[in-house]
């Protein structure tokens, strides 16, 4: 046996004396776990005592670096508003009538030889629409409804020449 073992047993068996005289059974599980994890520590071999905290100290930093960074929150993912596939296209019609009148929406860019009129189809307008008039009034109580004919998603459905809008 070391000496530096023995010198903490013994260090050890002294505190359970001086501690606690009176009640042997917490002193003898007090000497006993502090003997079991002197006794683990000392049979790790030196470089896992040495990286052990190191590596512990890697994981709390990579945490901490995880939360402080730009994490987005449930309300912050970037969303969009396109027509539902399984919509008819004389529903998809009349939102876009509404999006595009009474709604407000500014559909200029789906016209005829404008950046988003292509692919023309009903669906693909519905979409631009739907999805003006939502990223304009979404922060003003305005939804992603439209009678059911409309759905969010967090993929951007921007394509060639055509942008659909995001406003945070």
């Amino acid at each position: 046996m070391s000496k530096r073992f023995s010198n903490i047993l013994i260090e050890r068996e002294q505190l359970y004396v001086v501690t606690r005289p009176h009640c042997w059974v917490e002193g003898y599980l007090l000497y006993h776990h502090l003997s079991l994890s002197l006794s683990l520590s000392l049979s790790l071999p030196l470089w896992q005592k040495e990286t052990m905290p190191i590596a512990l100290l890697r994981i709390v930093l990579g945490l901490l670096l995880l939360v402080s960074t730009g994490t987005k929150s449930a309300g912050e993912f970037e969303q969009w508003c396109i027509a539902d596939e399984q919509t008819p296209d004389d529903e998809l019609q009349a939102g876009i009538d509404w999006a595009c009148g009474e709604g407000g929406a500014d559909c200029s860019k789906i016209q005829v030889n404008k950046p988003c009129y292509l692919p023309n189809t009903v669906r693909d307008h519905a979409s631009y629409a739907f999805n003006n008039y939502y990223q304009k009034f979404k922060n003003k109580g305005g939804t992603c409804y439209f009678n059911g004919a409309a759905m969010i998603t967090e993929l951007d459905p921007s394509h060639n020449s055509c942008h659909y809008d995001f406003i945070p």
